[in-house]
């Protein structure tokens, strides 16, 4: 059992999660935070913790070793590393920058673990590193194949942990997560993108006809998964957390036209589909379950709620969706 986490971009959506839930589960935890503060890395995400003592936050980036080795400090049983940049949009406009985060990012990390002897590091990483899946669903042991510059960064970071295990013995997991949803996600992403353009009479893009099949997993399931395996998981090890709630864009679309009282003739527009979209993805997660892990959390009472919440916290979502957002946004979506 651990009781000491170093959790990098914990200020993040699905890292902050993990944060709130920890404490809220284990009393005797204590967590650091190491987080960049980018666009994507929110304070208001941890204002329900802020004072527990049991917190503590770093400002840094998980690039910069003296950076790490403040935050790991007099010692942390364990880092979880959510720090990355994770949307593909972006990506494809700044690879870069997903390069220098989720791959030297993840090197400096692994050294660290090494040099500070830890004795767990999780790499958390996504569902996209497989690719398209035709049919069936994805196992851990299948062979990679991103086809965007965001899955390639991941792919090359959870390629460099496994090796660290080979070559060094170091102590690593791998969890290879679902699209995730829920509550403090930053509007950039397809349900809160689409729920706040709602909720402000705007309209949506939808990429090309929409077909497109996601598998939806709720951020507290998500959290919970990787704490299971962090905990219980055999070390050199890959596990995929996954929803099992396979989705098109278009009926995904449907349902928040739906639950935000808009219609599609007058609130969807159809836009140039993404540069090398994967059609599909579908996960195995048998390796989890037999670890006991199952998500908790069903699709269509976690997606009402999802809502209500954009609805009851526009305080959170407006202010971040001007300045850099709205350049990103007229960049993103101005020509297609």
């Amino acid at each position: 059992m651990h009781h000491r986490l170093l959790v990098t971009g914990g200020l993040g959506f699905i890292g902050s999660a993990f944060v709130r839930l920890s404490l809220a589960d284990r009393p005797d935890l204590a967590i650091t935070v190491l987080d960049a503060m980018t666009y994507a890395g929110n304070p208001a995400n941890l204002a329900a913790v802020a004072g527990d003592s049991r917190y503590r936050f770093v400002k840094g980036d998980i690039c910069d070793r003296q950076a790490v080795d403040e935050a790991i400090g007099d010692g942390v049983d364990a880092i979880v590393n959510f720090a990355a940049e994770t949307h593909v949009d972006r990506s494809i406009l700044e690879p870069e920058a997903f390069l220098r985060t989720d791959i030297l990012g993840t090197h400096v990390l692994l050294e660290a673990v090494r040099r500070h002897q830890i004795a767990r590091y999780l790499q958390v990483s996504t569902d996209e590193v497989y690719g398209h899946v035709a049919k069936g669903s994805s196992v851990e042991g299948d062979t990679l194949a991103p086809r965007s510059p965001y899955a390639a960064s991941k792919a090359g970071g959870d390629l460099q942990v496994l090796a660290y295990y080979t070559t060094y013995g170091t102590p690593v997991l791998v969890t290879r997560g679902s699209n995730t949803y829920g509550p403090y996600q930053y509007p950039e992403k397809l349900i809160p993108l689409f729920v706040t353009n709602l909720l402000d009479d705007q309209t949506v893009p939808v990429y090309g006809d929409g077909l497109q099949i996601r598998d939806w997993l709720h951020v507290d399931d998500h959290a919970r998964g990787i704490r299971h395996v962090l905990e219980r998981g055999e070390l050199g090890e890959v596990y995929n957390i996954g929803g099992g709630n396979g989705r098109t864009n278009k009926a995904i679309t449907t349902e928040l036209l739906t639950q935000t009282g808009r219609k599609w003739e007058t609130h969807v527009k159809h836009v140039e589909d993404r540069a090398g979209h994967d059609r599909r993805y579908s996960l195995d997660c048998t390796k989890a379950a037999a670890l006991g892990w199952t998500p908790q959390v069903d699709f269509a009472a976690g997606l009402a709620a999802t809502v209500s919440w954009y609805r009851e916290n526009t305080s959170w979502w407006r202010p971040l969706k001007s300045g850099e957002f709205k350049a990103y946004y007229e960049r993103q979506y101005a020509n297609r």
